[in-house]
């Protein structure tokens, strides 16, 4: 690629070069010989540079082998009693770049990473906010791709108050508000937990969504290549040579691809889960089969980004990211529901940093609704309130 990009310039430093200098006909027909001398030197020098350069050499720069650690114990890495990811040894928070000049490498092993915190949640909503693991769809076989969503104990029996927490799109899962503050920042900031803790101090059942968790990936099966048919008409000189050429030019991709993308990575395929297959389909599921049979009498949503858009018709309040201290209106183009600043500008902190006002906004709501009540309301379905919807 920079053998590539050298030989442009040049080109194009000669040719604006003789385009300024241009006269009359035989002027022209000189600067015309010129660039085709031009053109055809430089084949001459892109094969003389390549045949110069030691493959075998440039082929040691390769990535090291996509292989990584398991688990946190094995990537050297802990959650110390901040909650932040330091280095077990060091005590350095996490290096994205182990490897210099390595980027697809080093993503790589981020992404594996992530994967194992992704693990490390589950286990925290389970143990220390003692959530229970439910399996999408209810009625799925033993051998179906299944989802999950985490509920505590009394998310449906609760007569009072739940409240439904969803994440935003991405590599993010359950529990989880953004992967990058958890490596980078600490749990608080990065996982659902202490809204799940607050809210269950605060007498709320949970239902904790889980919208990108829609297919399961498996290997694709391996293709016999098939052979090129031949051609028997093709006389048999101009057909070696064709096959000469056609070998040549397999041996210079396959060096490239190998040059640009050591390691092929294995060929997937997506197997969606049913009625799970999108984050709409996957929170349209949670809400008839859980949601809207739970016994609560109030149902509050805290959606962080696009977790947000499933319930962007329902009355709301939404913090975004702005300069403007917290809770400070904000005015925005389209009627949505009521905006107000975060506090911030970074747009993954918005859900951490409004975390108080937002139960604070829920407390005087439902303070609100629970004063003007003068019976057992029940919970609204989504039939319903579009009906209602329209009707506005």
């Amino acid at each position: 690629m920079l053998v590539y990009l050298v030989v442009s310039v040049l080109s194009t430093l000669w040719i604006t070069m003789a385009q300024n200098q241009l006269g009359g006909p035989e002027e022209k027909d000189k600067t015309s010989t010129a660039l085709k001398e031009l053109y055809s030197s430089q084949g001459w020098y892109l094969h003389n540079l390549l045949s110069r350069i030691d493959l075998e050499e440039l082929m040691k720069k390769d990535e090291p082998p996509l292989k990584f650690p398991q688990t946190l114990d094995e990537f050297e890495y802990s959650f110390n009693e901040k909650g932040q990811l330091r280095h077990i040894k060091t005590g350095e928070p996490y290096v994205f770049n182990y490897h210099e000049d390595l980027h697809r490498w080093n993503q790589k092993r981020y992404e594996a990473l992530g994967e194992i915190i992704t693990h490390c949640v589950y286990e925290l909503l389970e143990n220390e906010c003692h959530l229970k693991k439910v399996h999408l769809p209810v009625d799925a076989t033993e051998d179906e791709p299944k989802s999950f969503i985490f509920m505590s104990e009394d998310a449906i029996t609760n007569p009072d108050k739940l409240m439904v927490l969803i994440h935003g799109s991405g590599v993010v899962r359950v529990g989880q508000w953004a992967r990058r503050l958890i490596i980078n920042e600490d749990l608080d900031s990065g996982t659902q937990i202490p809204f799940i803790k607050r809210a269950m101090d605060e007498g709320y059942g949970v239902i904790v969504l889980n919208t990108n968790e829609n297919y399961v990936e498996v290997e694709k099966s391996k293709k016999q290549e098939q052979p090129p048919p031949n051609d028997t008409d093709e006389p048999a000189e101009k057909k070696e040579k064709k096959d000469d050429c056609q070998k040549e030019t397999n041996k210079r991709r396959d060096f490239y691809e190998k040059y640009r993308n050591p390691q092929k990575e294995k060929e997937t395929k997506h197997i969606p889960i049913r009625d799970n297959s999108t984050p709409e389909e996957h929170t349209i599921y949670v809400w008839d089969h859980f949601i809207s049979r739970s016994s609560a009498k109030n149902v509050v949503f805290v959606a962080h980004s696009y977790g947000g858009l499933v319930f962007v018709e329902l009355h709301c309040r939404n913090w975004v990211s702005s300069s403007e201290p917290l809770d400070t209106p904000v005015e925005f183009m389209l009627p949505d529901c009521p905006r107000v600043s975060a506090g911030t500008e970074r747009h993954e902190l918005t859900s951490w940093k409004s975390f108080n006002s937002i139960f604070n906004y829920f407390t005087q709501a439902l303070e609100v609704q629970n004063a003007e009540a003068k019976s057992k309301s029940t919970v609204t379905t989504r039939s319903s309130y579009r009906k209602k919807s329209e009707e506005l």
